[in-house]
């Protein structure tokens, strides 16, 4: 059996979950379930997966013969492992790196881990003040998934991570989407990227949004859903049997997750935090767009 013959490895919250959605549709191409995360054995998030090498090969098993087959995962571009990893499984592997503004990156992470659970400072500006304090192991929240995706300002230096995947699988093998471009015209973004896979452009697709932001009532309601207490679970096992108790627990805690979840758009950044966050990122973005020969230097106007 046959894995992937292509990989969007990235950025988070750069526009890969509507990209893996987009490409999806098409009738040549089949996409995995997202996030499997096999490679990266360097990221802590990987400890948490249970696939093996048989049961990684089974994600792709309902592919047709003549189909390409894609797998995404947002944290291999972060992964100082991943793209050599991915080489010596795949040689000749294409890549997918999906890259943001790195200031409204982490702002849109930061929204997001509160969500699912992989933050508990609310305030922003508080959360990557913390960052120094949590790379020595404090401040981490008990619900924390991936603790590398904490240190908000490390996971937004794209340019030596893109460079390690021109490294491995040279420019030829990596195709860049720039998340403005997808935003302003997703029809031609996505065109480009079919024709770097190799299959038909001309196929239809509805640009509907995609993971839109979402936020949480109560920080604490998400973690007793996440994590019910040990007393609750114990009475749960005496009094129920296996199977009405997997039931009631899935009916009940997406029932509360519901009332939980809010949709709504992310409020501005505060315009004093990000002059400041475009003054610190504004050598990363002049080292990325001479890597990509594309002038992003908008990214840290002000």
């Amino acid at each position: 059996m046959r894995g992937p013959d292509f990989f969007i490895v990235g950025a988070p919250k750069c526009g890969t979950t509507a990209m893996n959605e987009y490409l999806g549709r098409h009738p040549d191409i089949f996409m995995a379930t997202k996030e499997l995360h096999f490679f990266g054995s360097d990221l802590s998030i990987l400890s948490k997966r249970s696939l093996n090498v048989t049961a990684y090969l089974g994600m792709f098993a309902d592919a047709r013969a003549d189909q390409r087959k894609g797998e995404a995962s947002v944290w291999y571009l972060y992964s100082r492992r991943a793209a050599t990893e991915i080489k010596a499984f795949r040689p000749d592997a294409l890549i997918i790196i999906m890259l943001r503004n790195p200031i409204d990156m982490i702002y849109s992470q930061h929204s997001q881990f509160l969500y699912n659970g992989n933050e508990d400072i609310k305030d922003f500006r508080a959360a990557i003040a913390a960052e120094s304090e949590r790379k020595r192991g404090r401040r981490m929240p008990k619900t924390v998934r991936f603790r590398e995706g904490l240190y908000y300002r490390d996971t937004a230096r794209f340019t030596p991570q893109v460079e390690r995947y021109f490294d491995v699988f040279g420019r030829d093998g990596v195709h860049i989407v720039i998340y403005d471009d997808f935003k302003r015209d997703a029809h031609e973004t996505y065109r480009t990227t079919l024709r770097f896979l190799g299959v038909k452009d001309s196929v239809r697709c509805e640009f509907n949004v995609v993971n839109s932001n979402r936020y949480v009532r109560s920080l604490t309601v998400r973690d007793l859903l996440g994590r019910p207490p040990r007393v609750v679970r114990g009475a749960a096992r005496s009094l129920l049997p296996q199977m009405a108790r997997r039931w009631l627990r899935r009916s009940l805690t997406q029932s509360l997750t519901d009332v939980n979840v809010v949709h709504s758009t992310r409020p501005p950044m505060d315009l004093a935090l990000r002059r400041q966050l475009q003054f610190e990122f504004a050598s990363e973005v002049e080292r990325l767009s001479k890597l990509l020969q594309r002038d992003l230097s908008h990214w840290t106007t002000y």
